[in-house]
């Protein structure tokens, strides 16, 4: 039996806009963000904790986001935010993805400048 791919290849750059996009709705620690992400795409993305952390730290790393040590329930936990500079990357990859999304969409319903099927 083969084994359920959760994430197809092509969602290179995914995981990150789409961390940056909640976080920039409010501030979240780690699982919160797992949850979010798949309640949020319906199902259709889960991104395990194994994806989400080592993205947190290297976006925080890089200046991208900011953390504070939050009491959560009886837990201390690291609660993330956006920085003025991981809004503008959101604000960059959001275009990219809607220029990707636009072209994609053009092909799949057969684009304008398309050669009719020779038969």
């Amino acid at each position: 039996m083969t084994a359920k791919r959760t994430n197809p290849d092509f969602l290179n750059g995914v995981p990150e806009l789409l961390i940056l996009q909640l976080l920039d709705r409010r501030p979240q620690y780690g699982y919160e963000l797992v949850k979010a992400i798949r309640t949020s795409s319906g199902e259709a993305f889960a991104f395990g904790e194994g994806c989400v952390y080592p993205l947190l730290h290297r976006l925080e790393a890089e200046g991208l986001l900011v953390s504070e040590q939050r009491k959560v329930g009886n837990r201390t936990r690291f609660v993330y935010s956006t920085t003025a500079a991981g809004r503008a990357r959101l604000a960059d990859s959001r275009a990219v993805w809607e220029q990707v999304a636009t072209g994609i969409r053009a092909v799949l319903q057969g684009g304008a400048h398309e050669r009719p099927a020779v038969v």
